[in-house]
This record gives C-alpha cells, structure tokens and sequence, in this order.
C-alpha cells in the first residue's frame, strides 16, 4: 500500500514538472514572438497555438480590419521552421513564408475588411512535430503616416 501511494506522488511530482517546463518553453516561444512585434505594432487578442506532427496543418480564422497595417508572426522551439500561409475565405493565396525563406513575420495593409484564413505547418526538412504559435499584430492608419 505504501508502495503505490509513493508512486502515485512521485507521478503527480513528474507529472507537474513536465508541465511546468513545457509552459516554460512556451513563455520563452511566445517571449520570442513578441520581439517580433513591437512599436508602432500592437498585438491584438490570444495567440493561436497548436502541437502539429508531420504533414498536420493547424488552421486559424482571424478579421482583419480596413484602414490597418498587420504583421502576423509565426515561432516554433526551432526557428524558422514554421510555414504559414494566408488564404482568404474562397482559400485563394494572399501570401506564404514559403517563398521568403519561412521569414517569422509578414506586413501587408488592408484596404477592405477580410476574413482570413492563417494555417501553418511543419518544415519537415527541419522537424517532424512542434508547437507553431502564430500572432497577429496591428497598427492603426493614423500610426502609418
């Protein structure tokens, strides 16, 4: 009896440890995403988040306002490693990473309001699964003149 309650702390013990370094790691990720957007950008809302394994593609929707500038930022543990791609609602290509080296960060202003599809993937020359934390930042027109 004392055995198995002695594993079971130390199970609870390891199991707490493990997440409180996966949110470590985490924090520094999400850390090294904000350096990527700073002044005059400001992030708007929770960073989109998801653990993809090889050829999995993570899928977020995001509105992106008329009359703004917008980064959106993409980390990984390992950098660049994350490919994202923005599609509008007919999942017509606006712009891929892909073809920038998997640059962390894209700037584009829009000119009229658009629903947007954000997915990222794997490099998979580079790893084979991995948390991709995508934000979105902003700034206002009158910050663009």
């Amino acid at each position: 009896m004392r055995k198995s309650i002695l594993t079971f702390v130390i199970l609870i013990i390891i199991s707490f440890l493990s997440t409180t370094t996966l949110n470590s790691q985490e924090e520094a990720m999400l850390n090294k995403c904000i350096d990527n957007i700073q002044s005059p950008f400001i992030v708007s809302g929770q960073p989109f988040k998801a653990f993809i394994t090889d050829d999995e593609v993570a899928e977020f929707h995001t509105t992106l306002f008329s009359g703004s500038t917008y980064r959106i930022v993409a980390c990984s543990a390992k950098e660049p490693n994350i490919i994202f791609s923005v599609y509008d609602t007919d999942r017509n290509l606006l712009f891929s990473n892909k073809d920038y080296d998997n640059s962390p960060y894209w700037d584009f202003k829009v000119e009229g309001s658009i629903e947007c599809i954000v997915e990222a993937r794997l490099d998979k020359s580079k790893a084979t699964s991995g948390i991709a934390l995508i934000l979105v930042g902003f700034k206002s027109s009158e910050q663009d003149e």
